[in-house]
């Protein structure tokens, strides 16, 4: 039975496909500044998307959604500034959710725009 960290590295690789395919350019994978880190940061029609992937067991106890929480939602915000300074970015800024439901026969992709709003 795979560990925690593949299904996440697999979930991870399914939602680059997913945003490719749906049209967006990948600018940064797995990006990190000291503890914190976001996992993809993409870009389509001038629009920045930092993108958080939650990846669960189908069938587990929560739902992908529900461990975007609070304080990983203020932690992704103060990430996504970090890299918005280090490379000099001046765009809207959206924050989205892909949910992967991982089945033992494959594995369902959701993809939730603008899944949380920040009060910058």
């Amino acid at each position: 039975m795979p560990d925690a960290r593949n299904i996440g590295l697999r979930g991870e690789e399914l939602a680059v496909r997913y945003l490719e395919g749906a049209g967006f350019l990948i600018l940064a994978r797995n990006w990190r500044s000291g503890r914190y880190e976001l996992d993809i940061v993409a870009q389509r029609d001038g629009v920045l998307h930092v993108v958080e992937v939650k990846t669960r067991r189908a069938g587990g106890l929560t739902a992908p959604e529900d461990a975007l929480t609070p304080a990983k939602f203020r932690a992704l915000c103060r990430a996504a500034s970090l890299y918005i300074e280090r490379y000099g970015l001046d765009m809207e800024v959206v924050f989205d959710l892909v949910a992967v439901d991982d089945y033992p026969d494959g594995a369902r992709v959701r993809f939730i725009p603008s899944a949380v709003s920040p009060s910058w």
